[in-house]
């Protein structure tokens, strides 16, 4: 598939309802975070959840991925994800359908988002559960923050409010 825009590629709601980039944040720019929900760092959910609250007025949006590739930690149903990012941490971003984001199995959006490299210099898989990537309104990748970076990072707000 020749992809000429993020924003434009395939993915389904964790409703499953087909959707977009572009039709979930219109215009906004987006943090895209693969997520889990019995992980070490489950907790980043608070601060990306502080995130949508504090840059969403202004034209940002995070989008959840959960992923199950990491020692099986996002067992859930898509009922059961939703509620506990719900009830657990008021998220009330938008999440996508449960994905693959290493392997042959890899989602499209994330074919594409592991070419990027990290501040290091570093391209390919995903490490971890809680991966960020900022993409702008134009659908280019703006950073790539690995797992332990933390939402309210000075990296990530940096690059955050550079980019709104």
């Amino acid at each position: 598939m020749l992809v000429t825009n993020l924003r434009e590629i395939p993915l389904r709601t964790l409703s499953d309802k087909p959707t977009t980039l572009a039709e979930l944040a219109g215009d906004k720019v987006v943090l895209l975070v693969n997520v889990a929900s019995k992980c070490g760092l489950t907790p980043q959910y608070s601060g990306l959840v502080e995130l949508q609250q504090t840059y969403g007025p202004q034209g940002f949006t995070v989008v959840g991925v959960p992923c199950n590739q990491f020692m099986g930690q996002e067992p859930g149903t898509a009922e059961e994800i939703a509620e506990f990012c719900s009830a657990t941490y008021g998220v009330d971003f938008p999440l996508l359908e449960k994905s693959d984001v290493n392997g042959e199995g890899r989602i499209p959006l994330y074919t594409e988002l592991t070419a990027t490299a990290d501040a290091a210099g570093e391209a390919g898989d995903i490490q971890w559960n809680f991966e960020k990537f900022l993409i702008g309104r134009d659908g280019s990748v703006l950073g790539r923050f690995r797992p332990r970076t933390e939402p309210k990072d000075p990296a990530v707000t940096g690059a955050i409010e550079a980019a709104i």
